[in-house]
């Protein structure tokens, strides 16, 4: 199969065009260093290629490496057909200096060049036409003027570049520059000619900008913001968990009713509604974290929030675009490590993946419901605007980040000896403000709910299926006699001194799995003690069993910190090519995780 190369400089809408020729739907994002890796997907009888972003063929970083040395092998690959360049409407001059190169690169392996001229839409708000007919002349190159979020001209860029790809001899480049230095004067002399005036683009983005970015009523706003955030996981989704909750419990009251007392029917009831319905009730949180990070990125204000933080993180040996791979932590660790890979500095790339895992990812979400819901009271405040558990959400994230800070200070100071002798410039493009484009951002939000069931549910079923069958034998269903019981008061003494029993414990050691599975076990167990008494209310089934707020308070501080994920141990052994870090780390956070369990548990 031959294929069709994509390539473009971040926060062109390269990603969103191969989401629309394809049907796949990628995370689309608008900050650099979103696409780490190469991704492809069908189109007609081609397979379409999209290249990570790169504003030049001379690498600046370690993505960009990446980026133009596969580039350099599909140039030279027989299997390639077509190149296709995005450029960026309203940034003509900036996107021209990689398209030029590309044209001439394409030029030397006898490739056929078609550039997509997007964000046409945006260029049309501002009353600007482009001539596309005079600028293909001028490039030597055919170029198609389209919008990727509209779907202004797609269809007609789906039929030239099915015709390009057939017969790739008729899309030669027909100009070539002839040095560096001519390909900045051509970039610049064609903005001039058919682009925006730079004035016109940066008006309105500057006036809000002298807003979000003025330094006391900037970094007020980026406060209010990530409390927003992490107040709305608790508060938006509030609603839509107690409807799942009301409907597994439904569910679970229909079909206990309907089968005859029996192995059968504990089985369906403590295992499958105790343990993975517990778990259930608790992604929407998920879903609700996806959109308004969503909205952040898609928007255009994640690079300023990196700007922002860029001189504060540097006191902790960190670097503003560490602040990206962190947010991108609450929602999953693994891709976070992964996108530390765009901070150029290798010393300031370690600290932030070391510390990303103690960003409080999704899986730790359902662990904080529960136990926000068991010991903190739904106390209302500014006409139920905002909540105490929301703020306790908010107080747990912060706990987290503040953690992470505290670490890289540490880390800093064991490597001061290892500090780069000359640590690259910050530099950070600010892309235009746009409006989310609502397809792609609800699908990602459907996606990463069935992505997290699809994750953690198999893990979760075994799991609860495992604790299950040991906690209902040999005495059919007396946990108290039960395997599982003779395994939990061997491991007690280890759990006794933070103020929880041996079921804690066994939830504890099982989470390593996935942190949430904590919740489905604990809701195996209390299901099987229960016998059918309050199916699918976990929460209170733990207060009616009485756990104390210190206990409680610890358990929490214990799995903000505690490194209770085995995909993220194998991510950071894979990205710093170091087992004695990762399961450093896994250790190091255990052991501190368990003295602040210890402390609160003892002191409060």
């Amino acid at each position: 199969m031959k294929n069709i190369i994509l390539v473009g400089k971040p926060n062109s809408g390269k990603s969103l065009l191969f989401n629309q020729l394809t049907g796949l739907r990628q995370k689309v994002a608008n900050f650099p260093g979103v696409t780490v890796e190469l991704k492809s997907g069908q189109f007609g009888d081609y397979r379409l290629v999209d290249f990570p972003g790169t504003y030049s063929l001379k690498s600046l970083s370690r993505d960009e490496e990446l980026a133009i040395e596969k580039l350099h092998e599909a140039m030279l690959s027989d299997a390639t057909s077509l190149v296709v360049c995005n450029l960026d409407a309203t940034r003509l001059e900036r996107s021209l200096v990689f398209g030029l190169q590309v044209r001439d690169l394409a030029h030397k392996h006898n490739k056929g060049v078609v550039f997509s001229l997007n964000m046409i839409d945006e260029v049309q708000r501002f009353g600007h036409e482009i001539d596309t007919e005079k600028l293909s002349r001028d490039l030597g190159c055919a170029v198609y003027a389209l919008s990727a979020k509209s779907l202004i001209g797609l269809h007609e860029f789906k039929l030239a570049i099915q015709d390009a790809a057939e017969h790739p001899e008729d899309f030669l480049p027909t100009i070539k520059a002839d040095d560096e230095s001519s390909v900045l004067q051509i970039s610049r002399s064609l903005s001039k000619r058919y682009g925006l005036k730079a004035d016109i683009v940066l008006k309105k983005q500057n006036r809000i900008d002298g807003f979000l970015l003025n330094n006391v009523l900037g970094g007020v706003m980026f406060f209010i913001i990530m409390f927003l955030l992490f107040q709305s996981i608790f508060t938006w989704a509030s609603p839509l968990m107690d409807g799942v909750e009301m409907a597994l419990g439904d569910m679970a009251a229909f079909v206990s009713n309907s089968l005859p007392d029996g192995i059968v029917n504990d089985f369906i009831t403590d295992a499958l509604f105790g343990g993975v319905g517990s778990f259930l009730v608790f992604v929407p949180q998920i879903m609700v974290l996806t959109f308004i990070i969503g909205l952040l990125e898609d928007s255009g204000y994640l690079a300023r929030a990196a700007l922002i933080c860029h001189k504060p993180l540097s006191y902790f040996g960190l670097s503003g675009r560490s602040f990206i791979p962190y947010l991108s932590g609450h929602a999953c660790a693994i891709p976070a490590i992964m996108a530390a890979r765009t901070i150029e500095s290798p010393r300031k790339r370690l600290i932030t993946m070391m510390t990303i895992p103690l960003m409080s990812c999704s899986a730790r979400l359902p662990v904080y419901a529960l136990l926000i819901a068991v010991l903190i009271p739904d106390t209302q405040y500014l006409g139920g605007l905002l909540n105490l558990q929301g703020i306790t959400f908010f107080i747990l994230y912060f706990i987290g980040i503040v953690t992470a800070l505290l670490v890289s200070v540490l880390l800093n100071k064991m490597t001061e000896s290892d500090k780069d002798k000359a640590d690259m410039p910050f530099i950070l493009e600010l892309p235009t403000y746009r409006l989310p484009h609502w397809k792609p951002l609800m699908h990602r939000v459907l996606t990463s709910g069935k992505q997290f069931i699809k994750r953690a549910g198999p893990v979760i079923f075994w799991v609860s299926v495992f604790i299950w069958v040991l906690g209902y034998f040999p005495e059919s269903g007396e946990l108290q006699s039960s395997y599982l019981a003779m395994i939990g008061h061997w491991i007690e003494p280890i759990f006794e001194p933070l103020g929880l029993d041996w079921r804690y414990g066994v939830a504890i050691l099982v989470s390593f799995l996935a942190r949430e599975v904590f919740v489905g076990a604990l809701g195996t167990l209390f299901g099987i003690q229960g016998a059918d008494e309050n199916i699918a209310g976990l929460a209170a089934n733990i207060q009616a069993d009485g756990l104390t707020l210190g206990a409680g308070i610890g358990l929490m501080l214990f799995y903000v910190v505690a490194l209770q994920c085995v995909a993220t141990v194998a991510t950071l052994k894979g990205e710093t090519g170091s087992g004695k870090v990762a399961w450093g780390l896994f250790v190091g956070y255990g052991l501190l995780a368990y003295c602040m369990a210890w402390l609160a548990a003892t002191f409060i």
